[in-house]
């Protein structure tokens, strides 16, 4: 595989695409602007290029596509640099901070004829595959109802709330699901850490074939959970990533002329792949790049994301009062 990928920064999670790029034979340039970033890259890729400037990558004409792994602040301003220099871009989540900075890339991605994708690295893992295979093959009836819970004490940031920080990936995989975006959304929470940034929230979405799902997140946990339920009319499954479980319950509610009667069953584990999701998503950039076919999680997916967390976020701030995407339809 030829090298042409450059990853801008080499942080908290930077160092895991510097890693997966560089096993995949694709990495040509790490962009780092701190000396810890720069020895910590030199441990992982001892043998790629180095720079600590963001000009160096966009001038360079090895570089065909950049990964941008900075602060989310810095994603719009990165992501449109590299657009307008003709490169692929693979930007973690969330695509940018508002709604309208979004469209700008998507628009740009286009009118350039580039390939924009976005850093949703739980669409990739094998069991959220394997559990929407089963949704799609009915094995679970009409979905009813979904819930996600994403918990853990840190790593709090002070750049962006945790709205923004852990529901991106919670949001992309229920919007997955249902196959649209809720017409309401309203959310709520609490900043007990540092003031105006929520350490808290809980994200109600509403869709319009009567689907209803939450987000939970929070840094400020006393244990580590990341659990997605779906709750169907025939079945229902529940996926631990923290466990690395798949468990599909034979459960449901009949509804009789007595009354509803629940109907209790075994859960079964569901088997899926071992895979490593971040690898699985940056080969699929990779793919993308030479194929010139928009990947799955593309930057029209990103928008439709950020929609939600935008919409999140102004009901955050005005106490959990419900907003219309109706607006964001078009």
């Amino acid at each position: 595989m030829s090298q042409h990928v450059a990853v801008i920064g080499c942080g908290h999670w930077g160092k895991n695409l510097v890693r997966n790029f560089n096993e995949l034979g694709a990495l040509a340039l790490i962009c780092e602007q701190s000396e810890e970033g720069r020895r910590r890259a030199s441990e992982i890729a001892p043998d790629c290029k180095q720079t600590d400037s963001t000009d160096d990558v966009l001038a360079s004409k090895q570089v065909e596509a950049v990964v941008i792994a900075s602060p989310a602040e810095t994603h719009h301003k990165l992501a449109k640099a590299a657009l307008l220099a003709g490169k692929d871009v693979f930007v973690e989540k969330p695509l940018a901070l508002t709604l309208g900075e979004g469209r700008e890339l998507l628009e740009l991605a286009h009118s350039n004829n580039r390939i924009l994708m976005v850093g949703h690295v739980l669409e990739y893992h094998p069991g959220i595959l394997k559990l929407q295979s089963l949704i799609r093959e009915g094995e679970l009836g009409k979905v009813n109802y979904i819930y996600s819970n994403r918990l853990s004490l840190g790593k709090i940031r002070r750049e962006e709330n945790i709205l923004w920080s852990f529901a991106p990936h919670d949001v992309a995989i229920i919007l997955r699901i249902v196959g649209e975006l809720p017409f309401q959304v309203a959310a709520a929470g609490g900043n007990y850490v540092q003031p105006n940034i929520a350490d808290v929230t809980v994200t109600n979405l509403l869709f319009n074939n009567g689907v209803r799902a939450h987000i939970f997140v929070s840094w400020l946990h006393p244990f580590k959970e990341q659990r997605l339920v779906v709750v169907g009319s025939k079945k229902m499954a529940s996926f631990d990533d923290v466990g690395k479980r798949l468990v599909l319950y034979d459960q449901r509610v009949d509804v009789s002329p007595d009354g509803p009667v629940p109907v209790k069953g075994e859960g079964v584990e569901v088997e899926f792949e071992s895979a490593e999701p971040l690898k699985e998503e940056c080969k699929a950039f990779l793919e993308a790049v030479k194929t010139r076919e928009q990947p799955l999680t593309d930057g029209k997916s990103a928008l439709e994301v950020l929609a939600v967390l935008e919409a999140a976020q102004r009901s955050l701030m005005t106490n959990g009062e419900v907003i219309s995407l109706s607006a964001l339809r078009s």
